[in-house]
């Protein structure tokens, strides 16, 4: 069985997009624990998702997000048949977005509205090796998750929860990182480098001095203090000027 454990802040979207995508699922082994946040009961992704993983009694845990729609109903079940083909690597971390140093984001998931490829370079075998995945939706075995949990300290926000795991997961067991070949996953949310986001990198990058550069889906960062600063205040200029370009050109119309 596979626990399926999302934390919610807007029913609508949950039940619009998860909930009637898992009802057309051929796969039905699953538990579905759903953690209700509309409140702010959780302050961090990390405590929301340490409860629902204590809660879950699958052999695996998927972490998913409200706005994830699987748009075949064999998403699932194909899911399953990954994890079960690579069950050699009993202590592995799979999901469905993470980034190659050369290639770029690798991912078979479209987002936004129109629909576009959420990166680029499609996954064409089963799983490809990363050193991290996305958050949008991941998926830890339980003897893994028995032994380490997410960190409620470091991980005080929304951000990087899964990116920080996938790091401790491998710095304490070795546990490496894939991303799955999986079609037909549709993310409402493109994602974005807001300053709650910046905050927890520092943290997360602090935290893994040891390695030299930490790859997510929303770039390559260097966990050198200044050259970290640095790039992140040219993002945050960048942002600032294309706003201003913006303004610019609509103003003159």
């Amino acid at each position: 069985m596979i626990s399926i454990v999302c934390v919610y802040n807007k029913k609508n979207i949950l039940n619009e997009y998860l909930i009637k995508s898992l009802e057309i699922q051929t796969y039905s082994d699953y538990e579905l624990i759903l953690l209700d946040n509309r409140r702010n009961k959780y302050k961090s992704a990390a405590t929301a998702l340490n409860v629902g993983g204590k809660r879950s009694k699958g052999e695996w845990i998927m972490f998913v997000h409200q706005d994830i729609k699987f748009e075949k109903p064999t998403v699932l079940s194909d899911i399953v048949e990954i994890l079960s083909s690579n069950s050699r690597k009993q202590e592995a971390i799979f999901g469905v977005a993470g980034r190659d140093p050369k290639k770029g984001v690798l991912t078979n998931i479209t987002h936004g509205y129109p629909p576009v490829r959420a990166g680029e370079e499609n996954v064409k075998n089963d799983v490809i090796e990363v050193q991290t995945v996305d958050e949008c939706l991941f998926i830890i075995p339980r003897s893994l998750f028995e032994k380490l949990r997410f960190d409620e300290t470091t991980i005080d926000g929304w951000h990087l929860y899964a990116v920080d795991y996938c790091l401790e997961a491998y710095e304490k067991f070795r546990a490496k990182s894939y991303v799955m070949g999986i079609e037909g996953i549709y993310h409402k949310s493109s994602g974005s480098l807001d300053e709650s986001y910046f905050k927890i990198l520092r943290k997360v990058s602090n935290k893994h001095k040891k390695i030299k550069r930490i790859y997510t889906t929303m770039g390559t960062w260097p966990t050198n203090t200044i050259v970290l600063r640095s790039k992140i205040f040219l993002l945050k200029m960048k942002v600032k000027l294309r706003q201003i370009y913006k303004k610019i050109i609509f103003n003159w119309r």
